[in-house]
């Protein structure tokens, strides 16, 4: 199935979360690889909402981490120049990373820790990425520069979205 951007999209976001999520599932149907699975889901979000700024993984560092490092490190994104890494526990995704919990941050430039990849950012939800088997792999990070764009029907759509396309 070929993709092709929609110009006729819902006004509504629930709406337009269902319709992504079903052509994002469509592309990804019989592909096994992590990344590609990434970069089609980076993508075909950034596409679908004009609000979203940059829209990307960041990884899990597995090198990292078998020598007692946990750490992020940039995946599949779209937008401007992100951050190379980050260690858990620090800013936003290191936040998502260390608890497991989705953050949703009104306004970035209050929360402590923030870490400024790009200063436009006004807004931000992070959600934890587990594969299959529960593991943390990666973190979904999608930032705004209008603040308090995300909300409870982004998180429940994105939390369920990821299920789907990593639970693989």
């Amino acid at each position: 199935m070929a993709y092709v951007a929609r110009t006729d999209r819902p006004a509504d976001k629930s709406a337009r979360y269902a319709e992504v999520t079903t052509e994002i599932m469509a592309v990804l149907e019989g592909e096994p690889n992590r990344t590609a699975r990434m970069a089609t889901v980076a993508s075909m979000l950034h596409d679908a909402f004009d609000s979203f700024f940059w829209t990307g993984f960041y990884v899990v560092d597995e090198d990292k981490q078998a020598s007692g490092t946990d750490e992020l490190v940039v995946g599949p994104y779209q937008g401007t120049l992100g951050c190379l890494r980050i260690p858990f526990g620090r800013g936003v995704c290191g936040a998502a990373a260390a608890t497991g919990q989705t953050q949703v941050v009104e306004d970035v430039h209050a929360f402590p820790g923030h870490i400024a990849c790009d200063s436009r950012s006004a807004s931000e939800i992070v959600l934890p990425v587990r594969d299959g088997a529960g593991q943390l792999i990666a973190v979904l990070d999608v930032d705004s520069t209008e603040k308090a764009a995300f909300d409870s029907v982004d998180q429940a759509a994105l939390e369920d979205l990821l299920a789907r396309a990593f639970a693989v």
